[in-house]
């Protein structure tokens, strides 16, 4: 599972979704948009949205915190490998 979290050091939400992925155990690249111009361009290219957090979730997006759609993403995932493991 590849996590992308798009965040700024001064949004609380960026740090829930943080300490959401840590307290899972699942690794994650954090990208601040706000000292990284280019990367702030394709967080709005993929989210369409300026505000922080974006996730990305193997290609699936979560625009803001959004812990159901998180879990939901990532149950899906554990799904995916397992019947592939099968």
């Amino acid at each position: 599972m590849h996590v992308t979290i798009y965040s700024t050091p001064t949004c609380p939400y960026c740090k829930l979704a943080k300490d959401f992925f840590k307290d899972k155990g699942i690794s994650f690249t954090e990208v601040d948009v706000a000292a990284d111009p280019a990367a702030a361009n394709e967080m709005v290219k993929k989210s369409g949205q300026m505000g922080v957090p974006v996730i990305e979730i193997d290609g699936q997006i979560v625009v803001g915190w959004n812990q159901a759609a998180l879990n939901d993403i990532i149950e899906q995932g554990s799904k995916k490998k397992v019947k592939s493991a099968a």
